[in-house]
């Protein structure tokens, strides 16, 4: 039985943003380079103003502040933004196998990301990368949803296959684009393409982790609309919301976050397909509660998903999207026969 009262929910938030700290704290241990956990937190309470004993080596300190922790934080952020995503795209279309990989949000900003690094280069300074996976996305998106749309109605169905086709469209440009480009740029972009944490650096932080919080805020105050949507959009209307002005805020939103940390993390798939329903058994579909518990839910997996990539195959490094589509593949499989 989901959790209703407003005591279990708080409580629940407050069990899950516990245990995503200490999971990210604790996930500085691992890697090809084990690190005691002792080691661990002496390290991150010595950054973080306290105290300690300092009986570690500075490799180790570099190691766990300067590369894994980086890491895990950008982990937490594309698993909470992804998760966020999922949950809002399912309640706008109406469709619960919805997400960004399979309504090709992900391909279009991995397009947009594509074109600057191989052909456009930093027309924006910093911004470059970010702003052109945002207009993929929501290029894309806006696209989907033209195909998918008959008779003025948008049908769930026809939704999901129309995102799929474009999702092929989209990456069958991607390769031509890397076919066509620079070769040492695009083996470089290729791995980018696989997903993966690796590129994390504390001071390119601050973009997802802005964009990860304004959109958590951004969905929360569109909650009651979103409820509304999933009975459809008739009753959004009778209820007094814009149905097509709440699903277009919705799109640029799910676009502007996808862009951001497609343009870090590179394609990382069926998060926010998977997600969504796990907080949804938890908590209901009622979205005050599923938004927050779902990113936390989504921090969460991506973190200990990326531990394993980074320890399965030491020293090397297995692409996240891998493991990620594995487990959404099956997942998806498992959705199609309930």
């Amino acid at each position: 039985m989901p959790i209703r009262g407003r005591l279990g929910i708080r409580l629940l938030l407050a069990g899950l943003v516990c245990v995503l700290v200490l999971s990210c704290i604790s996930a500085l241990a691992f890697g090809p380079a084990v690190i005691p956990q002792s080691y661990v937190w002496s390290i991150v309470g010595k950054h973080l103003g306290f105290a300690m004993p300092e009986d570690w080596s500075r490799s180790q300190e570099h190691i766990v502040w300067l590369i894994r922790a980086p890491r895990v934080v950008l982990g937490a952020l594309v698993g909470a933004g992804l998760a966020m995503v999922g949950v809002a795209l399912q309640a706008v279309t109406r469709n619960p196998l919805a997400d960004p990989h399979l309504l090709g949000v992900s391909s279009g900003a991995a397009f947009g990301a594509v074109l600057v690094v191989l052909y456009l280069g930093e027309f924006a300074g910093v911004f470059s990368l970010p702003l052109a996976a945002f207009l993929g996305a929501l290029g894309s998106m806006l696209l989907v949803l033209a195909v998918a749309r008959r008779r003025g109605q948008l049908e769930s169905d026809r939704l999901l296959l129309a995102g799929v086709a474009v999702s092929f469209v989209l990456m069958a440009m991607v390769n031509l684009l890397l076919f066509t480009g620079d070769h040492h740029a695009a083996a470089s972009v290729v791995f980018w393409m696989l997903g993966g944490l690796g590129g994390a650096r504390w001071d390119v932080l601050w973009l997802p982790g802005i964009c990860v919080v304004a959109g958590l805020f951004a969905l929360l105050a569109m909650a009651r609309g979103l409820n509304a949507l999933m009975s459809g959009e008739q009753t959004a209307v009778s209820l007094g919301f814009n149905g097509k002005g709440l699903r277009l805020q919705a799109f640029i939103c799910t676009s502007l976050l996808t862009g951001v940390l497609v343009s870090l993390s590179g394609a990382i798939g069926f998060v926010g397909l998977m997600v969504p329903h796990v907080a949804r058994a938890l908590v209901g579909a009622e979205h005050r509660r599923l938004i927050p518990v779902a990113a936390l839910l989504g921090a969460l997996f991506l973190v200990w998903v990326d531990v394993a990539a980074r320890t399965l195959i030491a020293p090397e490094d297995l692409p996240i999207g891998i493991a990620t589509a594995a487990l959404g593949g099956l997942f998806f499989l498992v959705m199609l026969r309930r």
